[in-house]
């Protein structure tokens, strides 16, 4: 696979969770040139193809991104040249366990998708009794496991990265500032197994909910709360641009981020988040996935529409060994090698949860520079 997604660039064929990331993706709904098949009463029987079932809203406030994961999967499906897998989407905002429902009843034997949380939540009892595995796009790691797999860019992942990354460089005492939501709480425990893990020391984390208020008061507490030399800030770019000239009131410090910051490349215009370090998968081969994309629909993609391309490239490769109307072969999904696509390497462990090579880049003026490339092999 990894070869698969070599080529496909050189050849010029590139060009998960509660709150949806909305980057600089588009406004409206775009409808591909070859959609993935829509639902229809009575599908014929297909014996040389593989069924797959294709979950995202296609409706209600995240159409664009769940149009934009399937707008992905057709890319997929042209690029690989596949004859072995049929995709046919179904609409989660108009009911997820119906959609999963529809989806079992019509013989798909592996489900893509859904997205956000509760949604997976809702669809896992259906295809669990009809032993359907779930290639998941939520980031949450609390609903992976039982026939439950998540793809999604999990915090922790990135929280571990970073810390490890400026532990290597010589800081040791480690100071954290997150929201008060899920998102938070997950990085908070991954920072402190982190810092433990790196033998660095923990100094003080401190936790906020989402007003402005709320954010500078907490970055206030960090930055008096003891001599650190490096700090997390496990939110988004336009609130770490908020904390850190707070932070760096009492004394430089090494500034680090999350994934979230990945798809905001204007941070460096803020001279204080400049120097900042974050970690996150690799950014290469998407900027052809997005160019592609423009061409074809018009529009440029959601991140999150590299969850989609890389879902299909995973599923052709496993077709090759999966006899069209039998289940699918869950046991490959834990291959030791793992899987390529257009975010690097990944491979699932026992858990279900995509664990995922990152690079960390640093903050500047004219945007991102990778400072430690991903890892090209496990």
């Amino acid at each position: 696979m990894l070869r698969m997604a070599a080529v496909m660039a050189m050849a010029g064929l590139l060009a998960a969770c509660q709150v949806v990331p909305k980057g600089n993706g588009p406004t409206t709904v775009v409808t591909p040139d070859r959609p993935p098949e829509a639902i229809e009463p009575g599908l014929p029987t297909d014996t040389d193809r593989h069924r797959v079932a294709l979950l995202v809203p296609q409706t209600g406030p995240n159409a664009d991104v769940g149009m934009a994961i399937a707008n992905a999967t057709t890319l997929a499906l042209l690029d690989t040249k596949t004859e072995r897998v049929r995709i046919t989407t179904y609409d989660t905002a108009l009911g997820a366990a119906a959609a999963a429902q529809q989806a079992v009843a019509d013989g798909n034997k592996l489900i893509l998708g859904p997205l956000l949380t509760e949604d997976v939540a809702a669809v896992a009892p259906v295809a669990r009794a009809a032993k359907v595995p779930v290639l998941s796009f939520s980031n949450d790691s609390g609903v992976a496991g039982n026939g439950v797999f998540i793809m999604g860019f999990v915090p922790g992942q990135s929280v571990e990265r970073v810390v490890a990354y400026a532990r290597g460089k010589g800081h040791v005492r480690f100071g954290a500032l997150v929201p008060k939501n899920v998102y938070g709480d997950r990085s908070a425990a991954a920072f402190r197994a982190a810092v433990a893990e790196a033998g660095g020391t923990l100094v003080a984390v401190e936790s906020y909910d989402r007003s402005a208020t709320a954010l500078t008061g907490a970055a206030r507490r960090l930055a008096n709360g003891g001599a650190m030399d490096a700090v997390l800030i496990a939110d988004s770019g336009g609130n770490a641009i908020r904390a850190v000239p707070i932070i760096k009131g009492t004394g430089g410090k090494q500034i680090l981020g999350t994934e979230l910051w990945n798809t905001d490349s204007s941070l460096g215009t803020n001279a204080a988040m400049r120097g900042s370090w974050f970690a996150s998968v690799s950014d290469g081969l998407y900027g052809q996935l997005a160019g592609k994309y423009r061409t074809r629909f018009g529009k440029a993609p959601y991140r999150l529409a590299s969850l989609g391309y890389d879902s299909v490239l995973l599923t052709v490769r496993i077709s090759r060994d999966w006899k069209p109307g039998t289940n699918f072969p869950v046991n490959q999904l834990l291959a030791a090698d793992g899987f390529g696509g257009i975010d690097g390497i990944f491979r699932f462990n026992n858990r279900g949860i995509a664990i995922r090579a990152l690079e960390v880049s640093e903050v500047g003026a004219g945007g991102f520079r990778v400072i430690e490339p991903a890892p090209t092999k496990w």
